[in-house]
């Protein structure tokens, strides 16, 4: 437990100073995590690394999340990457003879797509005006409703959630999440009122909560199919970077699909 939270305040406090600092500073972070999580996923997939359609994954993945160029110029639009990646991947299984089989290129397509735009969003969100204030908000949200959900199903949890994917979730552990959620979105609209809505606040808090704790499942449901119990060991008694973001992917890039940031 000591370890944890040695863990958990010390990476916490770096990422949040890049975060503040913002530019290529917390860009270069989340490419590099963009990286290490596409390659835990494929990994947890018996993906080796060094072969080429796993190779191209990663450029992918790299391409994607990036949200621009460091010395000027034009990023191929977001479509066009992944339009492209799909057909590389679908030709690597004709030029390979199908030694590079289709759910091979079906996997690696779906972990470029699942952690390049997660982290893209992440980038795109601190680049908006007030990008440290929408960025905060996202990330306050979908800590509150971890919290909310572990302290309130500690204290009164009794129904699960889904047992078969996460033994010890509760229905009202996750409940308490989504109020928790809602109620730091509130503040945060109070705090910043010509920025934000109380209307709105709710929504972002009810979506990082939902859709967070969502990502949680599909995180845990995908590792107990694989018979896992961390896609990794970067952070010590954290896991991976999949482990400490499964939520992230899903919220940041669902909060800009709903138009619900800078609005």
């Amino acid at each position: 437990m000591g370890q944890r939270i040695v863990t958990g305040v010390v990476a916490g406090a770096i990422f949040i100073g890049l975060l503040v600092a913002g530019g290529w500073y917390y860009s270069g972070l989340l490419l590099a995590m963009a990286i290490i999580g596409y390659w835990e996923f494929a990994r947890l997939n018996g993906q080796a690394w060094t072969r080429p359609d796993v190779l191209v994954g990663f450029v992918a993945t790299l391409l994607i999340a990036l949200p621009g160029l460091p010395f000027g110029g034009e990023l191929p639009p977001l479509g066009t990457t992944v339009w492209l990646l799909m057909f590389v991947l679908l030709a690597a299984t004709v030029f390979s003879k199908n030694r590079i089989q289709l759910e091979n290129a079906s996997v690696l397509f779906l972990g470029a797509i699942y952690v390049g735009m997660g982290f893209h969003y992440m980038a795109a969100t601190r680049e908006l005006e007030h990008g440290i204030f929408w960025s905060a908000l996202a990330f306050a949200c979908i800590w509150a409703s971890d919290a909310g959900a572990y302290f309130v199903g500690k204290a009164i949890g009794r129904t699960k959630l889904w047992p078969s994917i996460s033994p010890n979730k509760t229905i009202e552990g996750a409940l308490g999440g989504l109020a928790i959620a809602v109620l730091v979105g509130l503040i945060f609209a109070y705090a910043q009122p010509e920025w934000l809505g109380y209307g709105r606040a709710a929504l972002i808090g009810l979506t990082a909560a939902v859709a967070g704790q969502l990502g949680d499942l599909i995180q845990s449901a995908y590792k107990r199919f694989r018979g896992v119990k961390d896609s990794g060991q970067l952070l010590p008694g954290h896991g991976g970077v999949l482990d400490r973001t499964d939520s992230w992917l899903i919220v940041f890039p669902l909060v800009h699909l709903l138009g619900l940031l800078a609005g």
